[in-house]
């Protein structure tokens, strides 16, 4: 399904965007290695977070929302593999593995996004991570779909080693049989350590900023008395440095902005040079 001049602000989780001149909504992997030839240079399309849309708009976008089946296979040793289409919500994956009794995934709850999004910058929280159960993935590979062995996938702290212009289709991990009582306690546990940390009261793309070696980006931020740092209505949490919230009417520039001044304020005042965790995707002026 093709749609044109798309809103995206709607699509992400910040709430910001201009609109997509081309929205390809595929539904079947002939359809996405299609959209994918006709619109090689698109973006690629999951939950919506970690994202910055430019207010301009972007010239193409493919959206992974149809690829949404789970499925489960018994892997013996009381474990199973769990394969997710890309465009799964993540923290409906953990909740989909508690209610199946399985452990591994507990981390994952809560976070905001997509499979393919978690495989692409290799999600995590609270010392876990995707490539801790990940046991492969399907890709679109210039026009051939492969199933890749994570080892081979260079997953690392928030990032991948894909090929270049590859397409998560799906994942699948390895997940131990586990006690529901004891997988619901570390989630609710979890889930509430995020909400009394994060500003989930207001949109966000989460994350902005990788942690450095060492360190915590947050902290780093904080300490340099940025919480709250205005540009328009895009602001420094208050709660949580490392996060950029949209308190409204905030525009893509202005978050853009936004980022660089902190960025240029860490390297200043510190010397580490922050890197990105989001994404932007579209034309932004320099």
């Amino acid at each position: 399904m093709i749609k044109k001049d798309e809103p995206m602000d709607r699509l992400t989780t910040f709430r910001i965007g201009g609109k997509a001149a081309i929205f390809a909504a595929p539904r079947t992997e002939e359809e996405l290695a299609a959209a994918v030839r006709d619109y090689p240079r698109a973006g690629i399309l999951g939950g919506g977070s970690n994202l910055l849309v430019a207010d301009a708009g972007v010239p193409a976008v493919i959206s992974m929302e149809a690829f949404d089946d789970v499925g489960c296979a018994i892997a013996g040793g009381g474990a199973a593999l769990v394969t997710a289409g890309a465009g799964y919500s993540l923290t409906a994956l953990s909740r989909w593995a508690y209610r199946s009794s399985m452990g591994g995934l507990e981390f994952a709850f809560g976070i905001p996004g997509s499979v393919g999004g978690a495989v692409v910058m290799n999600a995590g929280a609270h010392g876990a991570e995707v490539k801790d159960c990940l046991t492969s993935a399907r890709l679109l590979v210039d026009g051939r779909f492969e199933d890749v062995a994570a080892a081979d996938l260079g997953l690392s702290y928030r990032s991948s080693a894909l090929p270049e212009g590859a397409v998560v289709v799906s994942a699948t991990f390895r997940l131990a049989h586990g006690a529901p009582k004891e997988i619901l306690g570390k989630m609710k546990e979890w889930d509430e350590a995020r909400k009394n940390s994060q500003p989930l009261e207001l949109p966000s793309a989460g994350s902005v900023f990788k942690n450095p070696p060492g360190g915590h980006a947050g902290k780093i931020i904080d300490g340099l008395g940025l919480k709250g740092l205005r540009v328009g209505d895009a602001q420094v949490s208050e709660k949580h440095a490392n996060f950029i919230v949209n308190l409204g009417n905030a525009t893509a520039a202005q978050v853009k902005e936004l980022i660089e001044t902190v960025e240029a304020a860490v390297l200043e005042k510190t010397g580490i040079r922050l890197e990105r965790e989001i994404k932007l995707m579209g034309n932004f002026l320099p």
